[in-house]
């Protein structure tokens, strides 16, 4: 059926974007231009068509209850895959992020890293402008050539390749079924860990071989390990690093009250190297390398944390986690749109603005509907997320630096680059501190959100002059200001569920209760304040 509406239809599209097109000024060798680049698109490979909702890869696990909409409301649902990308053909071999079983229908394979045509359009802008060049090299360098980043976890030298063992060999030590309330039984579980984790370590791993291949990628050697590899090896470190914290998941009272974690030297020797090349100062993790390094080459995940576990919790993770993934999937594009945006408007070219922008709000449509598709009860479940999925991703403690102790948070989804990079583009002032910046988001994505905010054009805006820009930029406005109201209303029900194991906590935010708080509602007021103020600087 595709390649009859493909054999049907192409040859009508010069006609339809003649008349499309002319209808807004674009004639002559700018027509001529883009329908080329139309129909090279579209007619790049055979039976691959854009029908209603393309997707990245395959569905989701299928929700097993009704699904509330946006507004809170329930309905019955038909999972239709809720991460939507343009397919396009690559030069390269096309990656899902996850294999269809056997029972599921198969869906059109897309290549998550960008099409190669925009990859190519980046090439040929990134002497052009700094907004270009700063998105073209952090690919190039800390996305291993793609976005999301490519990460290797099978081509590692021998010296590295018993990080992932030990993590993987240690996995149904650490996620337990009925969390015991007895810090006794919970030390003891969390020690046996804890010391099987060290003696593998010990035993397995050479420090100095370890050190000598780090310290020459330093010095530029890139030979061994690739950069694929390293951000795969930056992965295991990192993930190995909050399983040792934790040392148990869920998270516990005993866990939580550490104020220091004296982890194996196998694991802080190559932490220094690795944040530095990333250029990141925390103890704990971060987005890009627990969350979106933790895939391999056919996007399976690696590092799982809940292994053993019920559908309800794994199925859960799987869906919390590949969201965040599929996110960066989707922002691709909107990066590239949002450098040509930029050169436009320099340009003088408002109408070439405007379509830019047209493509931003058209992509950021889809792209938030990851989180509206998935967030949801029915496929991230309330009851297990904090204490099963993300709380893995906390950290919470610290260490002392010239005689003053210096506390770490962990994940957030403040540390995401897409969201970042908008709001800089938009003008919006950043959430982060400075401090906070430098912990935890990669140095070539802080200078990224820096070009963007030091070209955004919004408070350039000339009235009428430039309605037809601002008009455009005012729906990517609106369509965040939903977001953020729906984030905020969605998140507050995982965080409030029961947790009598734990204190209070968010992984980005680390406990929240102190001494004298009353109850759950009352630890989290502070956050709520905190999304809210978010959702009113987003104008």
């Amino acid at each position: 059926m595709g390649r009859y509406v493909q054999a049907k239809l192409i040859p009508q599209y010069p006609e339809i974007l003649r008349k499309i097109l002319g209808a807004r000024g674009i004639v002559g060798e700018e027509l001529e231009r883009l329908t080329k680049d139309c129909l090279r698109d579209i007619s790049s490979e055979e039976g691959i068509y854009q029908n209603k909702n393309p997707t990245v890869g395959r569905p989701y696990p299928k929700p097993t209850c009704k699904q509330e909409s946006l507004l809170g409301s329930s309905r019955e649902t038909q999972y239709d895959a809720g991460a939507y990308v343009d397919l396009k053909a690559s030069a390269k071999p096309s990656r899902r992020l996850i294999k269809p079983s056997k029972t599921e229908t198969p869906v059109e394979e897309a290549d998550e890293t960008g099409t190669m045509s925009k990859l190519q359009d980046l090439k040929s802008i990134k002497d052009q402008h700094e907004g270009g060049k700063v998105l073209a090299e952090l690919i190039e360098k800390d996305g291993a050539g793609a976005w999301p980043p490519k990460a290797n976890h099978t081509s590692w030298p021998r010296a590295l390749q018993p990080y992932k063992k030990i993590y993987l060999e240690l996995n149904s030590m650490l996620p337990s079924a009925n969390p015991s309330l007895d810090d006794g039984v919970n030390e003891e579980r969390r020690n046996n860990y804890r010391s099987s984790m060290r003696k593998l370590f010990a035993e397995r791993v050479n420090i100095s071989q370890v050190e000598s291949l780090l310290t020459a990628t330093e010095a530029g050697d890139w030979d061994v390990p690739t950069p694929d590899a390293y951000n795969g090896f930056y992965c295991a470190v990192a993930v190995c690093r909050h399983a040792y914290s934790w040392a148990t998941i869920p998270v516990v009272k005993i866990a939580q009250c550490e104020k220091v974690v004296d982890s194996p030297p196998e694991l802080e020797a190559p932490w220094a190297y690795l944040q530095r090349n990333f250029g990141v100062t925390a103890e704990s993790g971060n987005n890009t390398v627990n969350v979106l390094h933790n895939s391999d080459e056919s996007g399976e995940r690696i590092y799982k944390i809940n292994v053993g576990l019920s559908d309800l919790v794994q199925d859960s993770e799987e869906t919390f986690f590949r969201m965040f993934y599929d996110l960066e999937v989707l922002a691709f594009p909107i990066y590239l749109e949002m450098v040509r945006a930029i050169m436009s408007f320099q340009e003088g070219d408002k109408v070439e603005t405007v379509r830019h922008l047209e493509a931003i709000t058209f992509r950021l449509r889809h792209l938030l509907r990851i989180f509206y598709d998935n967030l949801t009860e029915s496929r991230v479940a309330h009851s297990v997320w904090l204490s099963y999925v993300q709380g893995f991703q906390g950290w919470g403690v610290g260490k002392f630096i010239n005689g003053e102790f210096v506390k770490y948070d962990g994940l957030s989804g403040n540390h995401v680059l897409f969201f970042q990079a908008l709001d800089a583009f938009l003008g919006l002032d950043r959430y982060l501190t400075d401090e906070n910046m430098d912990r935890y988001i990669p140095a070539r994505q802080r200078e990224l959100c820096l070009a963007m905010k030091k070209y955004g054009f919004r408070d350039q805006l000339k009235g009428a002059e430039d309605k037809g820009i601002g008009e455009e930029i005012k729906k990517i406005v609106n369509h965040m200001k939903v977001f953020r109201a729906a984030h905020r209303t969605r998140v507050m029900p995982y965080l409030e569920q029961p947790a009598p194991e734990r204190m209070t906590m968010t992984a980005g935010k680390s406990v929240l209760e102190g001494p004298n708080t009353k109850d759950t509602k009352e630890a989290l007021k502070v956050l709520d304040q905190m999304l809210l103020h978010r959702l009113q600087l987003t104008v």
